[in-house]
């Protein structure tokens, strides 16, 4: 079997976007950007962005103007919205995680303290990783519908800002108390099926919420896995969340994955659908699977044993 050649090292050089909007983005502009410099990063560019909406212009304008490596700072939507721009490019998306749930993170094993993840820029390792798509939209980890795009959509911004994941849990006990479940129905282009859900997750990485919720993602499988929450009642839903957070045997009891390149999805009602904490797309819609589009900057992995592929 041929052997894949290895990717070179992480570039020296880059720009630096952050979403000075999100929780943390402003206090830990102007640290990140001294601690970067002094670990030996030259940064050509530094943007702190009170704008979310000039983030994706201004990472689009430092990977056409040929920059190595885009430093991303900013939550799950901001490394969302930026990754279209990597697509297709030679340019490392590299990140810090400053957000509220940070799953994306949490997938790749970045550590989530500033000073963990500009070591993983200095000493991780490039790696080719897959994205989801929404109807063409990519994205970096996990799609939702049922009681995460609601949670989305109305989440006082002030709840979000100064109680993290307190204030979502909060939120999310409110949301619970109006919700509904709804009729799902999977079509891998051979088969379909029609099951009650109460939430799903269309998933490229293991982490939603900031939980381990879909445990048999990969970032790098090309495959993209669609996990439904069985049942008429958010009994089930509450126990998987729960039996999640505290690792329990059980908790995926009420669980039925669908696997794929490809996978048309349609609910009754139609359902709103979160992308990366975002709500950007809406039932029926075509999941599928970006394989290998971007490079990252990752921590560095174990080099396997040279008898364990023989």
């Amino acid at each position: 079997m041929e052997t894949q050649r290895p990717l070179p090292p992480l570039p020296r050089e880059a720009v630096l976007v952050v979403n000075a909007h999100s929780r943390r983005g402003q206090d830990l502009f102007d640290e990140a950007t001294a601690k970067l410099e002094m670990a030996g990063i030259r940064l050509t560019a530094s943007h702190a962005l009170r704008n979310p909406k000039k983030l994706v212009p201004t990472v689009r304008q430092a990977v056409a103007e040929g920059a190595p490596m885009v430093i991303v700072g900013g939550g799950d939507g901001s490394l969302s919205f930026a990754v279209d721009e990597f697509v297709g490019h030679d340019c490392v998306f590299a990140f810090l995680p400053l957000g509220t749930a940070n799953s994306f993170s949490r997938t790749l094993g970045v550590p989530l303290d500033l000073d963990g993840a500009i070591d993983t820029i200095v000493h991780g390792e490039r790696r080719r990783i897959d994205l989801g798509k929404i109807d063409g939209d990519y994205y970096t980890n996990c799609a939702a519908m049922g009681l995460s795009p609601m949670i989305g959509e109305g989440i006082p911004h002030n709840l979000k800002r100064y109680l993290g994941r307190v204030g979502y849990l909060m939120w999310a006990i409110w949301c619970l108390m109006r919700f509904h479940a709804f009729r799902l129905t999977v079509d891998d282009g051979e088969k379909s099926e029609t099951i009650w859900a109460t939430e799903v997750r269309i998933a490229n990485g293991s982490f939603h919420g900031g939980v381990e919720l879909i445990e048999t993602a990969e970032v790098d499988s090309g495959v993209i896995v669609v996990q439904a929450v069985t049942g008429r009642t958010v009994l089930p839903l509450i126990w998987n969340w729960v039996g999640s957070m505290l690792r329990l045997p059980k908790r995926q009891a009420h669980i039925q994955e669908f696997r794929g390149k490809s996978l048309k999805i349609t609910t009754r009602p139609r359902q709103p659908i979160s992308i990366d904490g975002e709500v950007l797309a809406k039932t029926p819609t075509v999941a599928s699977i970006a394989i290998g589009a971007v490079e990252v900057a990752a921590p560095a992995r174990s080099p396997e044993p040279a008898d364990a592929a023989a």
